[in-house]
């Protein structure tokens, strides 16, 4: 019979995070241990990595180049499943501890996000396209890799930080916690984490959601109204 697998038990600081205006981020202590069916005798060693996903959204990323002088675009790539966010620890480097198919199965790396592209694109196309979208965000603090940013004491507990930025997009997140050894996952684990506008900002976007109707012609209604308060106003300038 082959070797028991181990169980890992995560858990996370923050299951909420309330956006609320000027909201500078957050950061999440992801924590946790690795229960060896072996008992704490065992000499098996294991690494850690985690990876955060945020919401995700489809996009098209259009391609700009300049023509005479003026920037114009020039090609476009649709993408299906985009995540909003995307962050991984790992307490070691992952080209370390797994090979490059498991780490894509397991998205373990920024160059590794299943981003579904959708059209038809050249392969070689598809894949600049994808990596400028990857590096964009990277830019923006959306995605970021940390190689050393899981740290693990007495071969069982483990802990990670990561930091939300200030401009997450809310929604449902997930926190997947991975147990390698020999170059294998052999544990998972997933712990959600909601990132939710409250206040003044919240309200609007929950009246956005429940009543769209009535919330466009409102945007309408106070477009107008204030279009004819400034119209009045420099009519007697």
């Amino acid at each position: 019979m082959g070797q028991a697998e181990p169980i890992l038990v995560p858990e996370v600081s923050q299951s909420r995070i309330e956006v609320r205006q000027g909201f500078t981020g957050a950061n999440l202590l992801l924590y946790g241990a690795v229960i060896d069916p072996e008992g704490p005798g065992s000499d098996r060693d294991y690494d850690i990595a985690v990876v955060v996903k945020g919401p995700a959204e489809p996009i098209r990323l259009r391609e700009k180049e300049r023509i005479a002088g003026i920037w114009m675009n020039s090609g476009a790539s649709d993408f299906r499943s985009v995540p909003s966010f995307f962050a991984v620890a790992s307490s070691s480097p992952i080209a370390d501890i797994v090979d490059p198919r498991t780490a894509a199965i397991y998205e373990l790396g920024t160059e590794f996000i299943q981003l579904s592209p959708s059209g038809q694109i050249e392969p070689e196309e598809q894949s600049r396209f994808a990596n400028g979208l990857v590096e964009m965000r990277q830019r923006l603090g959306l995605y970021k890799q940390d190689p050393q940013g899981v740290r693990i004491s007495e071969g069982v507990l483990y802990q990670a930080r990561i930091a939300l930025p200030s401009n997450v997009t809310t929604g449902q997140y997930t926190a997947e916690t991975f147990a390698i050894a020999n170059g294998r996952v052999l544990a998972s684990a997933t712990a959600d984490i909601e990132v939710v506008k409250v206040g003044l900002e919240g309200s609007v976007v929950l009246a956005s959601q429940r009543w769209s109707l009535f919330y466009g012609l409102g945007a309408i209604a106070l477009s107008l109204g204030m279009g004819w308060i400034a119209g009045q106003a420099f009519a007697k300038l």
